[in-house]
């Protein structure tokens, strides 16, 4: 198997600089990776694909994800009353299609959050759909596949 270092590169370095945003809630610019189009998706069933059919933790287009980000910032919501902290772990991102119009990584993500004394940890797969831009890339498709989707989930109080 070959590999493209370069894009690998790109797309390691691109996805911690998302994870890092996050990290330390600088949510208008997370937003503004992302393309017009793109989806947020944390899906229920990590075998099913049909995300627009399906049941979702979230399926997010550009709005939805501004109505969170608002919610999140301006307190609107009860989980955002006892915002903790996270820390995202990222590894193994593998290149699945590197093309010129859409490059698409998948990765391991272990998001650890600490709220109220409690450390809670978000094991992952996630998949991102990259769109090629001038000096990078956008986000068209996040899908975040929990380990645990199926089962409790307490208030979650941030984006996977």
């Amino acid at each position: 198997m070959k590999s493209n270092t370069q894009l690998l590169a790109q797309v390691t370095e691109f996805l911690s600089y998302e994870a890092d945003l996050l990290d330390h809630k600088s949510y208008q610019e997370w937003l503004n990776l992302w393309t017009d189009s793109g989806l947020y998706i944390v899906p229920t069933d990590l075998n099913e694909t049909d995300y627009l059919n399906t049941l979702n933790l979230a399926l997010d287009d550009a709005d939805m994800r501004r109505m969170r980000i608002a919610r999140l910032e301006n307190g609107e919501s009860v989980s955002a009353n006892s915002v903790g902290s996270t820390v995202r772990m990222m590894s193994r991102v593998r290149i699945l299609e590197g093309g010129d119009q859409l490059v698409i990584a998948r990765c391991a993500q272990t998001l650890n959050e600490l709220r109220h004394g409690k450390l809670v940890t978000y094991p992952a797969n996630v998949e991102f759909h990259l769109k090629p831009v001038d000096g990078g890339f956008k986000i068209e498709q996040k899908v975040v596949k929990l380990l645990h989707a199926d089962g409790f989930l307490r208030t979650v109080s941030f984006i996977f």
